[in-house]
């Protein structure tokens, strides 16, 4: 109870601007449990936001691809879901992520990270807003320019196993707009084939 109580005092403070918040939240974070699903698989601690954030074929901070739904929901980790197409779910995060990143969820598992902000980046260092020479010179042969089947849309890929990066591009200036990671059957397939899911 006197945790409860000197978080709640904490949390008091810092929203009437009489303590920092960047202050009271190691506090706090020492003082409570780590988040539920946190030892689930697939689930992560929420990212502390003054990490680097860094996007991969694995995910990203605690959204790794194949974790459920259900589990990172139970962790507070997702803010909103709502349906797409096809069953596929689109959701929506909370902390340090929000505004970052964006998933996308087939059968209650997370089959995409999407990012159309710069961090995150990828562990080669590429991110949205790079010309498509950029990421080239960052992936060589690792990666390439690719068409969808209509031919009206062109994105760079990167093959890691069976799961892929994909910049494609802005609707305004030349580049990458947007990064997904995940299974090529989801991320690859639906660019190519030119659907949302």
């Amino acid at each position: 109870m006197h945790r409860l109580s000197h978080i709640v005092v904490t949390a008091l403070l810092a929203t009437a601007g009489l303590v920092p918040f960047t202050a009271a939240a190691p506090a706090a974070a020492a003082s409570r449990p780590a988040v539920d699903g946190a030892n689930r698989p697939g689930v992560h601690p929420a990212a502390d936001p003054d990490e680097v954030r860094v996007i991969s074929v694995r995910g990203a901070g605690p959204f790794r691809i194949g974790a459920r739904l259900a589990d990172l929901s139970a962790a507070g980790l997702v803010d909103w879901v709502a349906p797409d197409c096809d069953g596929v779910l689109r959701a929506g995060v909370t902390g340090a992520w929000a505004g970052k990143v964006l998933l996308a969820f087939r059968d209650a598992r997370l089959v995409e990270v999407g990012t159309a902000t710069a961090p995150p980046r990828t562990p080669a260092g590429a991110s949205v807003g790079m010309s498509f020479a950029e990421l080239e010179e960052i992936y060589g042969p690792r990666g390439s320019m690719i068409r969808n089947d209509a031919g009206d849309s062109s994105a760079y890929l990167v093959r890691s196993g069976s799961r892929v990066e994909l910049f494609t591009g802005h609707p305004i200036r030349p580049g990458a707009g947007y990064l997904q990671v995940g299974p090529a059957s989801f991320v690859e397939r639906a660019f190519r084939e030119g659907r949302s899911c």
